[in-house]
C-alpha cells in the first residue's frame, strides 16, 4: 500500500469540501478513508496529526473541519496539482485523465514554489484545469 502524506490528506479533505453540498457539515473520516484507499485506523492517525499541526478541528467522532492554515496550504496544493496537470494536458499532450493525475500527483511533491510560480506564467495563469476545475 502506497504511503499518504499529511499534504495528500490535506488536499483530499479540501477536495471533498469543495464537492460537499452542505460545506459548513465537515468531511468525515470514512470519506478521506474512501477516497484515499486507506483504513479508518489509518486515517484516525493522520486526523490526529493533522490536528495537532493546526490544519484541522474536530472534536472526537465528529466531523472534520479545515483551519484558515489547513485551507491556505491545502488551496496551494490544489493550485499546484492542477497547474501541473495543464502543463501535462497542453504540453505533453497527456490524454488520460488517471495517467495526468498520477503522474502530477508524483510531480506536486518534486516541484519548488518557484517552479510552480514559473510554470503558472508560462502557461498564461489558467483558470481551469483540464477536468474544467478551477485553479484558484
Amino acid at each position: 500500500m502506497k504511503r499518504r502524506t499529511i499534504e495528500d490528506y490535506l488536499r483530499t479533505i479540501y477536495l471533498l469540501h469543495e464537492k460537499s453540498e452542505d460545506k459548513g457539515k465537515g468531511i468525515r473520516s470514512v470519506d478521506i478513508s474512501e477516497s484515499l484507499g486507506v483504513s479508518k485506523p489509518t486515517v484516525s492517525e493522520m486526523v490526529k496529526k493533522l490536528r495537532k499541526n493546526g490544519y484541522i478541528s474536530m472534536s472526537p467522532y465528529s466531523r472534520i473541519h479545515m483551519t484558515k492554515k489547513g485551507v491556505r496550504k491545502a488551496e496551494r496544493l490544489t493550485h499546484n496539482f492542477r497547474v501541473i496537470n495543464v502543463f501535462l494536458k497542453e504540453v505533453l499532450d497527456y490524454e488520460n485523465f488517471r495517467k495526468m493525475d498520477e503522474e502530477a500527483h508524483r510531480l506536486e511533491h518534486a516541484f519548488s514554489e518557484e517552479s510552480i510560480k514559473r510554470l503558472d506564467e508560462y502557461l498564461n495563469n489558467p483558470a481551469t484545469c483540464p477536468k474544467g476545475e478551477r485553479i484558484h
